[in-house]
C-alpha cells in the first residue's frame, strides 16, 4: 500500500496523463490509493483531467487516450467525495469509450468472480436444504394433484457479495430470511419493510405492463409469476385471461392481503405459499409448463436468480415461450448496472437462452414515492426490460 506521500505522486501522474512515471511508481506504489481530501483514486485523477481538454476524442477512440500500465482498473471499485466511481466521471463526461472500456472490465471481474463462487460451493456438498414437504393453494393441475398447507421456509443459500436480483438497495443489504420475517407495510401504492426499505412500489406500473404484454401477447395463454408483491403484474396477466395463472409467494403478509383481495377465489388462479426453490421442483415434477414466466422476488442475490434459470427454467417454460424478470441488478449507479446486464446475458445465453432488450424511461413522477423511504432499490432514468426465450 502506497505512503501518503507516494501515492499523491501517483495521482499527480495520473492526471497528467504521465505514462512513465506511473510505470515507475506503481512498481512499489499502489493504483488502490484514493487522496482524503478529494476521494479521488489514479483513474478519477486521469479521467477528471480530460474533461477540459477538447483534444481527447468523446468517441469509441477515446479508450486509447487513458491506460495505466496498458489496463483498466475495475471501474467500481472506488467512489469519491461525490459518491462517483471512475466510470461516473467517464459516462458523465462524455467518453462513451473509455466507460465501454471499462463496463467490460467490469464484466469480465463479476464473470471470474462468478466462477469461483462455482468452484467453492463444489466442494461444500453437505449444505443441501431439503424441499418442503408441501406446497399451498388450490389445485396445481391435474385433477388428482391437491395441494395441502404449505410450511413456510425461511432457510436461505450462504449469503454472498453479488447484487440482489431485484431491489438493490443503496443504504442497507436485506438478506432474503430477514425479509421473508419482516412485518410489511402496505401504504400509497408500495410496500415497505418494518426498515423503512422499498420492497415494490407502484410507479413499476409502466414496466410491469410492457412485460406482460411482450411475454404474454395473447389470451388464454398459461402463466407463472413468481413474487405476487403488490399485485401489479397478476392483475396485467389477468387481463390476459390465461388458461391457468399460478403464482408463487413467500411471504405471509402477502399472502394475507392476496387473501383479502380474493386471489385465492379466482377459478383459474393457484397460490403456491412459499419460496420458489421449494416450490417450483414440485411444478416441475408433475410436468406442468407454461407459455410465460415472470420472475420478480425481493432480497435474493444473483447466485440464487442464476441457479433459477440455468436450473430450472428448462423445466418450466413451453418450447416456444417467454419470461422475463425485473431487472434490479447494479440498479444504484449506470456503470454496475449496464456490467450486470452484460453479465446476466452472457449467464443466460451459457442456460440456453436468447435475451433481447427493450429500453423504456422511468418515469421521474416516481421520486414522489421514495418520500419516507430508507433504502431505494433504483436511482436510474431508464430500465433495460429484458425478454428471454430458448435459444433457437
Amino acid at each position: 500500500m502506497s505512503d501518503p506521500t507516494q501515492g499523491l505522486q501517483i495521482i499527480l501522474a495520473a492526471a497528467q496523463h504521465d505514462i512513465q512515471a506511473l510505470r515507475v511508481l506503481l512498481r512499489d506504489g499502489s493504483a488502490n490509493f484514493q487522496d482524503a481530501e478529494t476521494g479521488f483514486a489514479p483513474l478519477h485523477a486521469a479521467i477528471a483531467a480530460c474533461e477540459d481538454n477538447d483534444s481527447v476524442p468523446r468517441d469509441t477512440n477515446g479508450a486509447n487516450d487513458i491506460h495505466i500500465n496498458g489496463n483498466a482498473p475495475s471501474s467500481e471499485a472506488f467512489q469519491d467525495k461525490n459518491n462517483e466511481t471512475p466510470g461516473c466521471l467517464a459516462l458523465r463526461a462524455g467518453f462513451q469509450g473509455l466507460y465501454e472500456v471499462m463496463v467490460d472490465a467490469g464484466v469480465r471481474a463479476e464473470m471470474l468472480l462468478n466462477r469461483m463462487d462455482e468452484y467453492e460451493a463444489l466442494s461444500d456438498s453437505d449444505d443441501e436444504v431439503g424441499e418442503s414437504e408441501a406446497l399451498g393453494g388450490q389445485t396445481l393441475g391435474p385433477d388428482e394433484l391437491e395441494s395441502t398447507p404449505s410450511v413456510q421456509d425461511n432457510s436461505v443459500p450462504e449469503e454472498t457479495d453479488s447484487p440482489n436480483i431485484n431491489d438493490v438497495t443503496l443504504e442497507t443489504n436485506v438478506r432474503n430470511e430477514d425479509y421473508l420475517q419482516a412485518s410489511l407495510r402496505f401504504q400509497n401504492g408500495r410496500i415497505l419493510d418494518d426498515s423503512g426499505n422499498a420492497v415494490m412500489m407502484a410507479w413499476e406500473t409502466d414496466i410491469m405492463k410492457k412485460s406482460a404484454d411482450l411475454i404474454c401477447p395473447e389470451i388464454g395463454l398459461r402463466v407463472l409469476n413468481i413474487g405476487h408483491g403488490l399485485g401489479i403484474t397478476d392483475a396485467l396477466f389477468q387481463e390476459k385471461s390465461p388458461s391457468i395463472h399460478h403464482i408463487i409467494e413467500a411471504h405471509p403478509a402477502v399472502l394475507e392481503r392476496m387473501r383479502k383481495d380474493g386471489w385465492y377465489d379466482k377459478s383459474n388462479v393457484t397460490v403456491h405459499e412459499g419460496r420458489w426453490q421449494d416450490v417450483i421442483p414440485k411444478i416441475v415434477e408433475h410436468g406442468m409448463l407454461f407459455d410465460a414466466v415472470y420472475f420478480d422476488t425481493f432480497a435474493e442475490d444473483y447466485k440464487a436468480f442464476r441457479d433459477f434459470f440455468s436450473d430450472n427454467m428448462l423445466g418450466l417454460l413451453e418450447d416456444k415461450g417467454k419470461w422475463s424478470f425485473f431487472h434490479g441488478l447494479g440498479a444504484d449507479r449506470q456503470i454496475c448496472y449496464d456490467v450486470y446486464s452484460k453479465v446476466v446475458e452472457m449467464d443466460l445465453f451459457e442456460a440456453g437462452f436468447d435475451t433481447d432488450w427493450e429500453t423504456l424511461g422511468v418515469p421521474e413522477s416516481q421520486e414522489i414515492e421514495w418520500q419516507g423511504v430508507k433504502g431505494r432499490y433504483w436511482a436510474l432514468k431508464e430500465y433495460k426490460l429484458p425478454i428471454c426465450s430458448f435459444i433457437a
